[in-house]
This record gives C-alpha cells, structure tokens and sequence, in this order.
C-alpha cells in the first residue's frame, strides 16, 4: 500500500513539474507565433502611372514612418515591407500578390489599387486568411456583395463620396447633371451611386460620357457635357486625369459659363497639380486633410521633410493609419495569423492623428466622419499648401452606406 502510495505521489509530481514548465513556456511560445520571424507587409499600387501621386511612394514612406514610429520591431521580431507597381492592371495586381502569399511570405497586404485588382486581391486574401487593408480602393462593392472577413476598408468608396457631392449640389439647387467618367469599375460604380442619388432627391442625368485612363485630351467629353445645358457637370476620375481634365474646363470657361462643376473623389495633389485657381471653389468630400489640427500638422511635417516636401494626400495618410493599426492588433494577438489579427483589428478602436476612438464595422468598413471641403481661393491661404475650408463633419452613420443595405453575407442579419 505504502509502495503504490508513493507511486501515485511521484506520477503527480511529474506532472506537477511538467505542467508548470508548460506554463512557464506559454510567454515564449507566444512569440514564437510570429511566422517565419518576420512580420512581413505588402505595399501595392500605382508605383508610376497616373495615380501615383495619389498613394504611390508616399503611400511606402507613410508605411515607413508607421514601423519607425512602432519601434521598428513587433513582439520582438523585425517588420519588413515589400512593394509591388501594379501598373494599374489587374492581372500584374493578382500575380504579385499571389506570388508575395505562395512564395514570398507575407502576412498582410495593404493596398490602394484600381478597383478590380482590389476586388481579385480581396477573393486571394480571403482564401488564404490573410489580412487585406484597403487604402485607396473605393468601390462599395469591396464591403457589401464582394466583402471579405478578411477586409478593413480605411477611407471613403463609392456610396460616401457621391452621396456627400450630390446631396451638396442639390441644396446648391442644381437639378440636372451630365457624368465625364473614367471607364473602369471605379468610375462605373461611383456613376452608378450618384445617379441613384440624384434620381432620389427629385434630380435628372441628361448625359454621361466615358473616357479612358490615362487621357490626355478632354476637349470632346467636356463639349459634350457644356452642350447639353446640364446645371452641373461632374468629373469622375483621379489622378492625373482629374488635373487634365479641370485645366481644359477651364479654357472652355465651363463655370464662367454658368454650369457647376464638381469632383466626388480627389486628392490634394490634384489641386497642385492643376493649381488653386483653377480648382478654387470646388467642392470636395475627404477624410482626412493635412491642416486639420495639430497632429495633422505635426505628422505632415516629418512626412514632408522627407516627400519634396509635398503634403501627404488621405490615401497616403490612411497607409499610415491601416500599418499601425495591424501592428497593433499582430502585438496584441501576440501573432501574425490572419484570423487572430483580424479579431484584434475590429475589436479595438482605432486612435492615430487622423482619427480618435473610430470602430471598424463587421463588414470592414471603418466607421470615421468625413469632412465636407471647399477649394479656398489662393489669397485665403495662410501657408502653402492650405488649400481648404472645412465644413462640419457629416457623422459616419451619415455618410456610409447602412451595413443591412449592402449585402455582405457574412454579416449578422
């Protein structure tokens, strides 16, 4: 009795021991759980073309600055970016990213690419539970029919930014519109949006003419849209198309002309790019904008010290944003596993200078006001480059589409 006594006391004992080794071991395992050793990020979109003003290399320093201001480590393993030019085409876009998950180990992507490279990446992403964090893309679709898990949208699409730009020209009390469009996906779902908009408010699309990427020569679509005697003519593009095409309105003298003009998607550097006179009383919806308040502007500075001193534009802003924001949740997971961050990702507000206490969605739409803003005119300016007056925020429940109207079917119903 004594001996099988002392048995059963040795056999607990082991056990003891090797449970509190387990559980001595659990911090270390946890870091281990950083795959490869590495938290490696993808950086994708328009390296050269006509977008590249828009997130393009400064898209890569605000994702630089990010992993500088986070220390330069995770969990104590190195961060390391790729970066990939996807020329603005979708089969270049889909191939790089597979190569980076299949062969290159990445553990997330954050892109600003056209929107059907977005939307084949999204499909990739979602199959291999990685993280895709969209920082450019705008088409709707990427948070309601096509929406992944796997997905947080950072900045505006295509139902906030028409929404904001038709609700405003028709308290202006125009009436009437005619669409020159980009012909690609974004520009048809952002034409599609507004016209639903306006066609609920009690206004009418008298036209609409597409032109390809990359235009140079805009004189046709835009005496298509002065002939047809629309109140407003809107501009739907980006880029370098958008500085073309509001430079060559201006030679017809479009608005001088009596017919509003209107942009719904622009970035900042398009005011450079085609100067504040020309742009001066255009009004615009962004997310974001460099002279907002102090932290802005305090960010604004190191980025340009080290961008030719150009202001970051929303998209190279939320860049930031989405890398920071990953990095916390990957620290937090204390792992790189897709799922595991994810969880992290929506179940933490995000708070960096260019919002505070702001909720990702189920959907993965983050939930941040949008300003309404109006082109000063130059003699308004206080210091290069302040470009804008601010209106009152339009709340996010306001300016994005409620998450029961866009049919993602992952979503609680």
């Amino acid at each position: 009795m004594t001996s099988t006594l002392r048995s059963v006391r040795q056999r607990l004992t082991v056990t003891a021991i090797a449970a509190i080794a387990g559980a001595m071991a659990l911090p270390s395992a946890a870091q281990a759980q950083i795959s490869d050793d590495v938290v490696r990020v993808g950086i994708m979109g328009d390296m050269s073309g006509p977008y590249s003003g828009n997130g393009g290399p400064g898209s890569v320093l605000a994702a630089r600055m990010a992993i500088e201001d986070f220390g330069g480590k995770v969990n104590g393993k190195p961060i390391e970016i790729v970066i990939s030019d996807d020329q603005n085409k979708p089969d270049v876009g889909l191939n790089a990213a597979r190569k980076w998950i299949d062969s290159e180990k990445v553990d997330a992507i954050i892109g600003g690419s056209g929107s059907a490279i977005a939307l084949g990446i999204q499909t990739l992403m979602k199959e291999k539970q990685k993280p895709y964090l969209i920082a450019g893309t705008v088409t709707s679709d990427l948070t309601g029919k096509s929406c992944s898990p796997m997905s947080v949208q950072f900045l505006v699409d295509s139902y906030a930014l028409p929404k904001a730009g038709v609700q405003g020209l028709i308290n202006a009390g125009h009436k009437t519109f005619f669409f020159v469009t980009v012909d690609y996906a974004f520009g048809a779902a952002m034409q599609s949006e507004a016209t639903r908009f306006i066609t609920a408010a009690g206004g009418k699309v008298v036209g609409s003419v597409k032109h390809p990427l990359g235009s140079t020569d805009f004189s046709s679509y835009l005496l298509q849209a002065q002939a047809s005697g629309a109140n407003a003519i809107v501009l739907i593009s980006a880029g370098s198309d958008i500085s073309n095409a509001l430079k060559q309105a201006a030679e017809f003298r479009i608005a001088k002309g009596g017919q509003a003009l209107s942009v719904f998607g622009m970035t900042i550097n398009s005011v450079t790019a085609m100067g504040q006179d020309v742009a001066q009383g255009l009004n615009i919806t962004v997310p974001f904008y460099w002279n907002r308040d102090d932290a802005s502007r305090a960010w604004t500075k190191r980025f340009s010290a080290q961008h030719n001193g150009a202001v970051p534009t929303y998209i190279q802003a939320g860049v930031y944003s989405a890398m920071t924001h990953y990095l916390k949740a990957v620290s937090a997971a204390g792992s790189d596993a897709g799922p595991a961050v994810m969880a992290k990702m929506k179940s933490t507000p995000i708070n960096d200078f260019t919002m505070k206490n702001v909720s990702i969605r189920e959907d993965g739409q983050v939930m941040r006001p949008i300003y309404p803003v109006t082109v000063m005119a130059a003699a308004d300016s206080k210091s290069k480059y302040d470009y804008y007056k601010v209106g009152t925020p339009i709340p996010p429940e306001q300016a994005f589409r409620p998450m029961a109207e866009g049919g993602c079917d992952f979503v609680k119903k």
